[in-house]
């Protein structure tokens, strides 16, 4: 009987171990986690005194809170309306952000923090955008609004670093000799908003204020002023503005591309004695929606063009083309009615051109090459329906934002056969004066508005061998919207 109890309770010993093993073999040890990734900004839990606050007398404001907070280059993205002779101080500890007033706040006024970018959590760096604390030294809160949209003239598109000014001093001379009454940023639309404003008349401005100054220091900032006084009431229509850039007087060119080829040694001194040049041909072939242009290092002593001989690819010499120098004789247009799909040769004789260093050609150069064929280039027709020709519109063909084709509208059509193939972009010049091209504004004294571009919103690509159509369907031009391309 012991020997039946001590088996059995050995089998049950092994029975359990068994289990034991089993359960730690098969369990899966998950480590604790952290949650999900906090993707919240901060919540403000209390303010003291309230935000809204009126009859407000104190001199610190503290903010509370649900989370750890700092606050990002609070120079740069706090704006204080109206705008303080002395600006508060701003300190971050833990959840709390404490804000000093230093400057004398005047009475029955209605004042406004805006944060912008400012407030972040620790943890994550989660922003509380846009946050804007508002109280008054008075008994109510100024509760009017102005609302606009800031476009580049010269371009049609927008830069969300300019920012918006109100004035009350009408003089000219208040832009750059005071800081503005209120101040407000544009969003990345180029759109800007005004609120907590006093009733009144305002004049309204926006600039490009790299410097911080808050005023219009140079004539190369952006700038952009609006036509006539605003009254602010209950009821304000949102403003359009055209900012531009002042034209400075173009300094004498002193010629244009490469610079001179140098060598920097003297084991290549022998090279110098050649004179060196290049053209704008591109793997032999000339593009004919070009000119074709000879560069040389340097600037030319002299230059015989009788030594220059242009022929076609059977060596027959060519004698109605024109070549035009520039102002320093050192690059060289030849002019010509190019025909698509043909070979040519320009020969150019040793005693062509000498530079001041008395550098001369070594040989005589035969430089052959071939024009592009008709199926390299693309047709394009555009079709501008609701144009409208007494706008003087101008169509600006632009890559890398640079124009590169203009055309002046004498129809709601443009058709050209041959067309270089790429990408574009569209914009429409509104050309007041008629002269083909863009003016800016002046305003002090004569507060003439910038000409207008519209620019259109999608690029469309011209392909080789191939008809290319788009129709683009345009607003007025008082207050031009992107226009799709379809």
């Amino acid at each position: 009987m012991l020997l039946k109890k001590i088996l059995f309770s050995g089998l049950l010993c092994l029975f359990l171990g068994i289990l034991m093993v089993g359960d730690t073999g098969c369990a899966n040890i998950i480590p604790p986690t952290g949650g999900p990734k906090d993707t919240l900004p901060p919540v403000l839990l209390a303010a003291a005194p309230r935000d809204s606050a009126l009859q407000f007398t104190g001199k610190k404001i503290t903010l509370n809170f649900n989370e750890y907070v700092q606050l990002e280059n609070a120079s740069e993205n706090v704006i204080v309306s109206p705008l303080p002779t002395l600006n508060p101080s701003f300190d971050a500890k833990l959840r709390t952000i404490t804000i000093t007033i230093k400057d004398t706040l005047q009475p029955n006024t209605t004042y406004s923090i805006n944060f912008g970018k400012a407030i972040k959590d620790i943890n994550e760096g989660n922003v509380y955008k846009e946050f804007t604390y508002v109280f008054s030294t008075g008994t109510y809160l100024d509760d009017r609004t102005l609302s606009g949209t800031v476009t580049i003239a010269e371009t049609g598109k927008t830069d969300s670093t300019m920012i918006a000014m109100l004035y009350q001093d009408g003089d000219d001379s208040a832009v750059v000799k005071k800081r503005p009454r209120y101040i407000t940023r544009l969003d990345n639309r180029g759109h800007f908003t005004f609120r907590n404003l006093p009733s009144g008349t305002f004049y309204l401005y926006a600039l490009k204020d790299e410097s911080g100054t808050r005023r219009y220091t140079d004539p190369s900032q952006l700038f952009a002023f609006a036509g006539k006084p605003l009254t602010i009431s209950a009821n304000n229509e949102p403003v359009q503005l055209y900012a531009y850039v002042e034209k400075a007087e173009e300094p004498k060119k002193r010629g244009s591309g490469p610079a001179p080829i140098a060598t920097g040694s003297r084991e290549k001194k022998a090279e110098d004695k050649r004179l060196r040049y290049q053209t704008n041909l591109e793997n032999g072939q000339h593009d004919i929606l070009d000119t074709l242009r000879i560069q040389f290092a340097t600037p030319l002593k002299t230059f015989d063009s009788t030594k220059l001989v242009f022929t076609d690819e059977k060596f027959q010499q060519i004698s109605n083309y024109a070549l035009v120098p520039d102002s320093l004789n050192q690059r060289f247009s030849l002019l010509y009615t190019w025909k698509l799909g043909t070979a040519y040769n320009l020969i150019l004789g040793k005693e062509l051109a000498e530079d001041s260093a008395g550098r001369k050609l070594v040989k005589i150069d035969t430089i052959d090459f071939k024009t592009k064929k008709q199926e390299d280039y693309g047709e394009l027709r555009l079709r501008f329906p609701i144009l409208d020709l007494s706008n003087h519109p101008v169509l600006q063909l632009i890559q890398s934002e640079k124009i590169v084709y203009t055309h002046v509208f004498t129809t709601k059509e443009f058709n050209v056969k041959i067309f270089r193939p790429g990408d574009y972009e569209i914009r429409i010049l509104y050309d007041e004066n008629g002269n083909g091209r863009w003016d800016a504004g002046e305003f002090f004294g004569k507060h003439k508005q910038p000409e207008k571009v519209l620019s259109i919103d999608k690029k469309f690509n011209v392909k080789a061998n191939w008809g290319n159509d788009h129709t683009i369907n345009l607003q007025p031009a008082e207050n031009p919207p992107k226009a799709p391309v379809k």
